[in-house]
């Protein structure tokens, strides 16, 4: 248990490391860019979160599925991202690949002899994710009406997390949980300004604000489950999930540092400060953080498990010390399924019957607000490969000790009617293990 922890500490400090290599324009907005909120496996057939149920991995989208949690689950993943920004005018084109750390989480349940008698079920998780991403360096040219040419770059960085506990509880078809985070993070941004002049020199402006923030944020969800062929008594039923899941909006406590000077470069290309126009520390304020709800469905057999989400998000609620930013209400539809074609008799020779195929895509307006609405999309692949020997797996999917989840996301924001657009490739994997952790021996 100790090692785990250990862990999570260490991952908490990579993930700021690995978010500097990014440069995204629109993480400029809000809080930042959002990440992935969903786990490896559901990443791989378009998110869908909602109704779903995984004994190998953890749902930390809707907690009422920690309720279905048969053994300690320790489940890490992380991602490549290769993003290629284009603009129409002027004609320009930047790439920039990521490594980024994606969650860490462990689950174990909480289920005794009696409440499993009775038909309850309970299990319990926690872990670290990223919420959100800023780093942007923007440089533009162009000229001050009645002043002179001038250069103007752009710079931020920061980035939210969230270290939550969540738990889940099943009382025989309905599952209910609660996910309680808390939210911390940096917003680091920065205007230089340079006039741009060969006989008169000018100085240089800086104006930065510097805000840290912290609060917590909690998600609520339902699940409700119902046997479509129960009379018939096989081993595998058909199974129809219900889901909902969400949050009400969340304020988070801030404090702002404001800097207004005059600088200048060193020989290291360095800045150093000049004059102090206006400054002023620990500026305490509120960044409201919007609500979301989101619901959908699973269908679930021996072999297929397919299923649709639908979420909207209130984004024109946000505000940083009370203002408004350019972001507006959206929704995303998200639709995918899951192959799995092993069967009872299947020889363990058959490895690749024993993995699971996944795909699906997502669709929706960006959170962005610009002149034109900006599509936000992707189509997506995945697969569950087991790692445990085949001898010792089996075909029931409870017993797999160790899996591995891959995801491939390739989608993009906006189209040609828009001046700047960003495509995507995703590479996702994730490593999930199950022990009998935590169970009290009966017998020595």
């Amino acid at each position: 248990m100790t090692k785990f922890l250990s862990v999570f500490f260490v991952v908490g400090g990579f993930q700021t490391v690995a978010f500097a290599q990014e440069n995204s324009p629109y993480s400029r907005y809000g809080l930042g860019d959002l990440a992935p909120n969903r786990n490896i496996f559901t990443r791989g057939m378009g998110g869908v979160s909602a109704a779903n149920i995984d004994y190998q991995s953890l749902n930390f989208v809707n907690p009422a599925s920690l309720a279905n949690i048969p053994n300690t689950i320790f489940d890490i993943g992380a991602e490549v991202d290769i993003r290629t920004l284009k603009s129409t005018n002027p004609a320009k084109k930047f790439s920039s690949t990521n490594t980024i750390f994606s969650y860490l989480q462990l689950g174990f349940p909480l289920t005794t002899e009696k409440m499993r008698r009775d038909s309850i079920s309970w299990g319990l998780s926690f872990g670290l994710k990223p919420l959100t991403k800023i780093n942007y360096k923007i440089e533009k040219f162009g000229r001050l009406t009645g002043v002179d040419s001038a250069r103007t770059l752009y710079e931020g960085s920061g980035g939210a997390n969230q270290a939550f506990i969540g738990t889940g509880m099943r009382i025989k078809n309905i599952s209910f949980g609660v996910n309680a985070g808390y939210v911390f993070g940096n917003k680091d941004y920065s205007t230089r300004l340079t006039l741009l002049n060969d006989t008169v020199p000018y100085y240089k402006s800086n104006s930065a604000d510097k805000t840290t923030f912290n609060g917590l944020l909690l998600t609520g969800g339902l699940q409700y489950e119902v046997v479509l062929n129960k009379s018939k008594k096989k081993e595998f039923p058909k199974t129809l999930r219900l889901g909902a899941y969400g949050n009400l909006m969340q304020k988070l406590n801030a404090k702002r540092d404001i800097v207004r000077e005059t600088f200048d470069y060193d020989a290291s290309t360095s800045t150093y400060r000049i004059d102090s126009v206006y400054e002023q520390k620990d500026v305490k304020g509120k960044i409201e953080y919007p609500s979301s709800f989101g619901a959908g469905f699973t269908y679930q057999d021996e072999h297929w498990t397919y299923g649709a989400d639908f979420e909207i998000t209130n984004w024109s609620k946000y505000r940083y010390y009370g203002q408004a930013d350019a972001v507006q209400n959206n929704w995303v539809v998200r639709v995918g399924g899951q192959y799995y074609p092993a069967k009872i008799n299947t020889p363990v020779k058959k490895y690749f019957n024993y993995v699971q195929y996944r795909a699906g895509f997502y669709y929706g307006p960006d959170y962005i607000k610009t002149n034109n609405s900006r599509p936000d999309y992707a189509f997506t692949f995945g697969t569950g490969m087991p790692l445990t020997s085949l001898q010792r797996l089996g075909y029931n999917s409870e017993s797999r000790l160790v899996m591995l989840n891959t995801a491939v996301e390739i989608g993009g924001r906006g189209d040609k009617k828009n001046n700047i657009r960003e495509n995507t490739v995703r590479f996702s994997i994730g490593i999930s293990m199950t022990a009998n952790w935590f169970l009290k021996r009966k017998y020595n």
